[in-house]
């Protein structure tokens, strides 16, 4: 597999009603009046995580985000609410275009972005040999993971919604909580992989690199 490439960063700063103002919704759709909506629609710097700020208890509350990804792809998933607390989408949003809340709001809400944000997700090759080399190349000041996750939304067998995939850290400690350029590898495949912007201000590069023939 040729060398594959996806940054992520760098962030805007964050603001907890850069999507939606305070406000204290009935049930169905948030009024999207914040800065980032232009037209209706929520249109981020770069794709990040949409964070939801309460000031009641809305643990038993769910919400609903529905946007788009890096690619401009539909995505959506469902956010158990905070109780007085904040709570973060799964998914990086490039836009968001409806937010929806179960039920009456206890109290006045607001809901904006933060300063954590994922790569694009490289496609490993499962049939290529097994050890994928990994770097990173740090530009400016982040701290980041390298994730991986042997589920798959595209599976014939056994689909699993992007919102709901488990991404487990690099087993590689170096690549884990990182904050300069480093290099490591799996000795096994992922299905994929991704890098995430924990915090900071810069950018980070993830490369992935299987070399080896294909075997069949």
């Amino acid at each position: 597999m040729r060398p594959i490439s996806v940054t992520v960063g760098p962030l805007a700063s964050a603001s907890s009603n850069a999507i939606a103002l305070s406000q204290t919704p009935t049930a169905g759709a948030l009024t999207l009046n914040g800065a980032l909506v232009s037209g209706g629609v929520v249109v981020m710097d770069t794709p990040r995580q949409v964070l939801i700020t309460t000031t009641g208890n809305e643990s038993a509350n769910t919400f609903t985000i529905t946007g788009t990804d890096w690619a401009g792809s539909p995505i959506s998933e469902t956010v158990t609410g905070p109780n007085a607390s904040t709570a973060a989408s799964v998914l990086s949003y490039k836009t968001v275009t409806r937010i929806t809340i179960a039920s009456n709001a206890a109290a006045a809400l607001t809901v904006g972005t933060n300063g954590v944000a994922s790569s694009p997700w490289i496609r490993l090759d499962s049939w290529a040999a097994p050890v994928t080399a990994l770097q990173c190349s740090v530009s400016g000041t982040v701290n980041y993971t390298v994730q991986g996750s042997l589920d798959d939304p595209n599976s014939p067998t056994n689909p699993v919604a992007p919102a709901s995939m488990t991404w487990v850290s690099d087993p590689d400690a170096g690549l884990v909580s990182q904050a300069q350029s480093a290099q490591g590898y799996y000795p096994y495949t992922p299905t994929w992989v991704r890098v995430v912007l924990n915090s900071g201000t810069g950018s980070v590069t993830l490369t992935a690199s299987q070399s080896g023939s294909v075997t069949y």
